[in-house]
């Protein structure tokens, strides 16, 4: 049953409930708008800088590409605009992710619509990443890390100058795809008020690789007679369009907050997964308040979101399966409401407490209308029906630092999360059976297995970390940490129940082009990872070497065995070069390398100071239970960056190389990939009001493989489970030249 909430109302009851006694001694509101901590926190967490932002913004529509030279990081290849973050071999849903303060999730089986799908890069204001071992303040449920992304602060007119009328309006072209897109910003502002408007539109056709990589050029679109060359990588096109309003007033120490949201996505196609989406629109709001008190700063917020999903066959796929069978369309509603309450008490000069409260309402349906007169007809086949996963958390963390060397962080943070679903049927009745059934690709008998299992679990998670840093000298800090990180399965992972073939390739959201099957039993992950970065630089920090070595044990790890569809039983023997149904269980795994980074000023010259970043990474993922490798790990892979400034000059060439990719997952029957390197060229110029950015990425239209693309099923007959040819990785873009501009007034 589900329990229905007033967001609206209840965030401004929550909200108000923050504010200070009046009796409350107070402080200037500019220390709470500064987004800065008295002593530097714990951990050291990795940055992407606003000029770094800058230039990637029109080499990308991908808000997630933005995080590409952040040590430790590397992308799923997805949408064009939905790429998965992975932080030292886990994504996804294994991350906590934050957008201005929500928690949100993918709401889809394929995962099409991650939380930083809804932010437009000429949005982003900051990326922080936490890497690892995440302090229990900024999120839980996750055992990977942590992705912090804001939009920009409300700006309010100074006093004394008038009122504050700003605004910017952006553009870009990439030859490759044709990817064009607009942005543009306003904001009004008077001493304690402000308004301000962004919206942003980007769409492009499919990219082509640096060369062919197929041997059919058939899309099975013969009413179109839609064909693409050897080298054109199918459903790769996108379009979508984002607004966002936002409201601020402020009076004495305290802030408040209004923002809206929109997106409206008519199409994103995926050439590693066996559906397109063809219509996604997001709404969401949020109510924030901020204010610094006596004892120290308080936040609260209440947010509200909610998602349709639609996908079918796009254009680069097969649609008609018969003269009566018109594609197959799959429909998803998700609905979530959140409210966090927290608060950072001075204990003293160098001593801070952070204490706060969240809780999270989620709600998920998921169905298929039914297509056609044949097996897909005449009812709905429900996948997820009145699915809820819901989270409560407390949490408390101490930063102190107890001498000019030494600076510690403990947190300790606790989770309830209770998930449910309601129960199922496939196409061929309405009714929702208990009594296993053959018939019908054994959609009666999964269901009535279904129906008939225990579909509620309530999860009891506890984090803790303890970090410190050492500071040996002003040229170098030791910093290090242990963590014990939980987190529970999502809705897809315990109550996608049919191991039909067909109907097990529409559940999967890493890619691999095989079909997934839930377990209502799995148990949460948990975590035990442990950390050291020795960091040398410079009193000025303009050159600096960062290294960092980690290593995970993860108990009760969400792995997946190949699956016998037929007998519904784990396969005896794996069955090779080609796509399978798998089974979501719980195993075991463990994960280490090291993350390197640095950079160092070369010469002040009389054309220009040069400079030259790096950045090096390295992850090993092993099942523990079957010795199998984990799957989508990216290899050994470096990038070497060549900087130049000179007045509004900012250039940079760029060196990326990546080994090959021989270690990958047997049950998955993962695509080997060979080793690449890249160069890309970048530069911008920049005056009072307008910046101008060109580049061209892969200089040498180099073909390559993505490691972590997964497989291409981005052409031709995708819903038969091995009419698509196994084999074939999802290659990189070839060259391809771009243009932005920016102006502000």
């Amino acid at each position: 049953m589900k329990h229905r909430i007033r967001p609206l109302a209840a965030s401004v009851a929550l909200l108000f409930v923050g504010v200070a006694p009046a009796g409350a001694q107070t402080q200037q509101l500019d220390d709470v708008v500064v987004r800065a901590d008295r002593i530097q926190p714990l951990p050291d967490a990795g940055m992407v800088s606003s000029t770094r932002q800058q230039q990637l913004r029109a080499a990308s529509s991908d808000a997630a590409s933005l995080l590409r030279d952040v040590p430790g990081v590397s992308l799923y290849g997805a949408g064009g605009v939905s790429s998965l973050p992975v932080i030292r071999g886990l994504a996804d849903d294994r991350l906590r992710i934050k957008v201005d303060g929500m928690d949100l999730l993918a709401s889809c089986p394929n995962h099409m619509n991650p939380p930083l799908s809804y932010l437009d890069p000429s949005r982003v204001d900051s990326l922080t990443v936490y890497a690892g071992i995440a302090p229990v303040s900024v999120g839980g449920d996750s055992i990977g890390g942590s992705i912090v992304a804001q939009s920009r602060a409300p700006e309010f007119a100074a006093p004394g100058q008038g009122n504050l009328l700003k605004g910017e309006i952006g553009a870009y072209y990439r030859s490759n795809n044709d990817a064009r897109g607009l942005n543009a910003a306003a904001t009004f502002a008077t001493k304690n008020f402000s308004i301000s408007y962004s919206g942003a539109v980007s769409a492009a056709n499919d990219y082509t690789a640096g060369g062919n990589f197929k041997d059919f050029t058939a899309t099975g679109r013969n009413d179109r007679n839609r064909h693409l060359d050897r080298d054109v990588v199918g459903s790769t096109s996108y379009l979508v369009r984002n607004h966002d309003l936002s409201l601020a007033t402020r009076s004495g120490n305290h802030l408040f907050e209004l923002k809206l949201g929109y997106q409206d996505m008519p199409e994103q196609n995926y050439p590693n997964q066996r559906m397109d989406l063809l219509d996604n629109e997001q709404k969401r709001v949020s109510l924030r308040y901020l204010g610094q008190l006596d004892w120290g700063r308080l936040e609260v917020q209440g947010y509200h979101e909610k998602t349709k999903h639609f996908m079918n066959f796009g254009e680069d796929k097969l649609y008609w399966y018969s003269p009566t069978t018109p594609g197959m369309p799959m429909k998803t509603e998700g609905e979530t409401f959140g409210l966090s309450a927290k608060g950072e008490i001075d204990l003293g000069q160098e001593s801070l407490l952070r204490v706060g409260a969240e809780y999270q309402h989620y709600t998920l349906d998921d169905w298929w209308p039914p297509s056609g007169t044949g097996g897909m007809s005449p009812y709905n086949f429900i996948n997820i029906n009145d699915g809820e996963r819901n989270r409560a958390a407390l949490y408390g963390e101490w930063e102190n630092r107890f001498s000019p060397q030494w600076l510690t962080l403990v947190g300790l943070r606790y989770e309830q999360v209770h998930t449910s679903a309601g129960k199922v049927h496939g196409y061929n009745r309405l009714d929702y059976p208990t009594t296993p059934t053959a018939g019908n690709m054994n959609q009666n008998r999964d269901a009535a297995n279904f129906n008939n299992s225990d579909r509620s679990q309530t999860d009891h998670n506890i984090d803790l970390t303890a970090l410190a840093r050492w500071t040996l000298s002003p040229q170098q800090d030791i910093e290090f940490g242990l963590a014990r990180k939980v987190r529970s399965p999502n809705l897809y992972e315990r109550y996608t129940w049919s191991a039909w073939p067909m109907a097990a390739v529409m559940n999967n959201f890493v890619g691999d082009g095989n079909g997934y099957l839930g377990a209502p039993d799995l148990k949460p992950e948990k975590a035990y990872t442990a950390s050291v970065t020795f960091d040398w630089h410079s009193v000025d920090r303009s050159s600096e070497v960062k290294l960092t070595p980690f290593y995970s044990y993860v108990n009760d790890f969400i792995d997946a065995v190949q699956w016998d569809s037929g007998n519904n039983r784990p396969n005896t023997t794996l069955t090779p070069r080609q796509f399978s149904v798998l089974r979501y269980q719980n195993q075991s795994a463990r994960l280490y390398g090291l993350d390197l980074s640095g950079r160092l000023p070369l010469a002040a010259t009389a054309v220009g100071a040069f400079g030259l970043q790096a950045v090096v990474n390295y992850t090993r993922g092993k099942n523990r239970d079957s010795g199998d490798d984990l799957y989508n790990i990216m290899p050994l892979n470096g990038k070497l960056i060549l900087t130049h400034r000179i007045g509004g000059w900012d250039n940079a060439l760029e060196v990326i190389g990546v080994t090959s990719k021989h270690k990958v997952s047997d049950q998955r029957n993962e695509i080997k990939t060979a080793g690449y390197g890249l160069v890309n060229l970048r530069a911008s110029y920049s005056w009072q009001q307008v910046r101008l950015d060109f580049g061209v990425e892969n200089l040498f239209d180099k073909f390559y493989d993505l490691p972590t693309g997964g497989a291409y099923v981005g052409q031709g007959r995708t819903m038969t489970i091995n009419a698509t040819p196994w084999g074939i990785a999802v290659p990189g873009m070839g060259r391809s030249l771009y243009a932005g501009v920016n102006v502000k007034f």
